[in-house]
């Protein structure tokens, strides 16, 4: 058999999905996948129609799965009762500023670890690598205390959106995953550069950033999710409501109606869904982990 008859397209290639045995593993593989995919979709699926149930029915017990009642006007009704776009605009701000911080800042310090180097770079990852096995809740006091005052400074950031910025900026696995894709672009695309008379940040903006762009969408599509559904930080540190984010201000809901809450996940669940959808493609291609080859 010639190595073009026997290329894999995925774990199982086609002469062995021949074979009686591999194809019963194929399929309690693909049931088992329909299965997980199925618990994943359905209580989001479930928020969103009964969101759309008039009251009597969304508290009747047993629950109905397909609704009796069905009044999508609700979502529009309960978007301008408590203008939900202003709390969207906030969470988008929220997120931009989180991708900037992000890609900028955790990129350069890739960029660095994999290409510049400097002495005691070694040291400087080691460290950093360190700090991802501390648990979040040990950082939580002396981050809150350095937001209230920052060190040198002495300003408060509370009320804005720095803080969740500055925390985007400083990630150490995201910084990890950008070193280990820039180390797979060739070195003869710098060296040119350079030769060239291209500076060193120049050479990042240039030649790295245009090279890295599954890297840099996963790292968008993570980071806006991750800013979407972000409730501790923007509740800890945001008091004037008109800056709320989607997420506190459904906290802040507590004292209306249960299908008033749910129509509120409804809208807190779609632009997550959506995003994926668009970018979904991306994803695999940026935690390959690797550059450009040859």
């Amino acid at each position: 058999m010639s190595r073009f008859q026997n290329k894999r397209s995925g774990i199982i290639n086609s002469m062995e999905l021949k074979k009686p045995q591999i194809q019963l593993v194929y399929w309690v593989i693909f049931v088992l996948l329909i299965v997980l995919a199925l618990i994943c979709i359905l209580p989001p699926l479930w928020v969103i129609i009964s969101s759309m149930k008039d009251l009597k029915e969304f508290l009747q017990v047993p629950p109905t799965i397909i609704p009796k009642s069905f009044h999508p006007e609700k979502l529009m009704d309960t978007w301008e009762m408590l203008s939900f776009g202003k709390y969207y605009l906030n969470t988008f701000i929220l997120a931009i500023g989180n991708v900037i911080f992000n890609i900028v800042l955790n990129g350069l310090m890739g960029y660095v670890l994999s290409r510049l180097k400097p002495k005691g770079s070694n040291v400087v990852f080691t460290l950093m690598l360190w700090t991802m096995m501390l648990p979040n809740a040990v950082a939580m006091v002396p981050v809150f205390k350095n937001i209230i005052d920052v060190p040198l400074l002495h300003i408060n950031l509370t009320d804005s959106y720095v803080p969740m910025w500055l925390m985007a900026g400083a990630n150490a696995f995201n910084v990890m995953v950008f070193k280990s894709f820039f180390d797979g672009i060739p070195k003869d695309l710098i060296e040119a550069a350079r030769l060239d008379g291209c500076s060193d940040l120049g050479i990042f903006f240039r030649i790295i950033i245009p090279l890295s762009v599954p890297v840099i969408m996963t790292m968008l599509i993570l980071t806006v999710d991750g800013a979407w559904k972000d409730f501790f930080w923007p509740y800890l540190t945001i008091r004037d409501q008109n800056r709320f984010t989607v997420m506190v201000k459904i906290f802040s809901m507590a004292n209306k109606t249960v299908d008033l809450q749910m129509i509120s996940l409804t809208f807190a669940i779609i632009p997550p869904v959506v995003l994926f959808l668009i970018f979904q493609k991306y994803i695999m291609q940026g935690f390959t982990l690797s550059g450009i080859k040859g």
